[in-house]
């Protein structure tokens, strides 16, 4: 009898102890992925908030270099509208070429000059043209930069939703890692609007910088007619000139 009270509680004792090893086994399996998922969360963190700062500087002098380029069309566009007059006076010059011998000469060193800004307008013109088709491509890399991150912020996301179900799975050993997931996924939702903003910023770039490079492509046509005729009136005047010398 006394046998058998002391293998029971030696099978008692085994049975504890197993469910003790087994208890201590799961806490442990808890605990290590729940610190494997705050090294993949702060990991996601890290990238994404320099995602973030990159995206923005960028965004930041991409508009800085539209404002500066249109404030340049304006500015261009009133040169070009004071050497459409300049042109008209010309032509009118050209009527009393035949009275005023002292002011055909006056008229065609004018011209000259003129001719000259008109050149060296024509070939501002032509380099922001290029700075434009430049800034156009700049404005589509903004946009596959900006995919990608929003690409970023979903997954960061779904890892923090992933890693919140894993903390309520484990429990009280996991709650302080659940509030760190649920900050991670607030800064996401953020991350995810201000990608949204920034892809509106984006598309109005787009209609700026389009407009703007039209206006620069009409302008540059409208300086290379400009151009034509005034050289043209300037040899006219110069064939004057030279019948009225001989």
């Amino acid at each position: 009898m006394v046998d058998q009270y002391v293998i029971a509680a030696a099978l008692a004792g085994v049975a504890w102890g197993a469910l003790a090893g087994l208890f201590v086994h799961r806490w442990w399996y808890r605990k290590r992925a729940a610190t494997q998922q705050q090294t993949t969360l702060d990991t996601q963190n890290t990238v994404l908030a320099q995602a973030e700062e990159r995206h923005a500087a960028e965004v930041r002098q991409h508009e800085q270099q539209a404002r500066e380029l249109h404030a340049l069309v304006d500015t261009l566009r009133d040169d070009l509208a004071q050497q459409s007059v300049s042109a008209d006076e010309a032509r009118e010059a050209l009527n009393a070429l035949h009275l005023q011998k002292d002011e055909w000469l006056q008229q065609a060193t004018r011209l000259s000059t003129e001719a000259g800004r008109l050149r060296h307008l024509s070939a501002t013109f032509e380099r922001w043209h290029e700075q434009m088709i430049s800034l156009m491509a700049q404005n589509h890399d903004m946009h596959a930069k900006n995919n990608e991150l929003s690409s970023i912020v979903r997954h960061v996301l779904i890892v923090s939703l992933n890693a919140s179900i894993e903390a309520a799975r484990a429990g009280a050993a996991g709650r302080g890692f659940s509030i760190v997931a649920s900050e991670v996924r607030a800064l996401a939702a953020r991350s995810q609007e201000l990608s949204k903003s920034y892809h509106d910023s984006l598309n109005r770039n787009d209609l700026i910088t389009t407009a703007t490079f039209q206006d620069i492509q009409a302008g540059g046509k409208m300086i290379a007619a400009s151009l034509a005729s005034v050289e043209s009136l300037a040899g006219q005047i110069q064939s004057r000139l030279e019948q009225a010398t001989t």
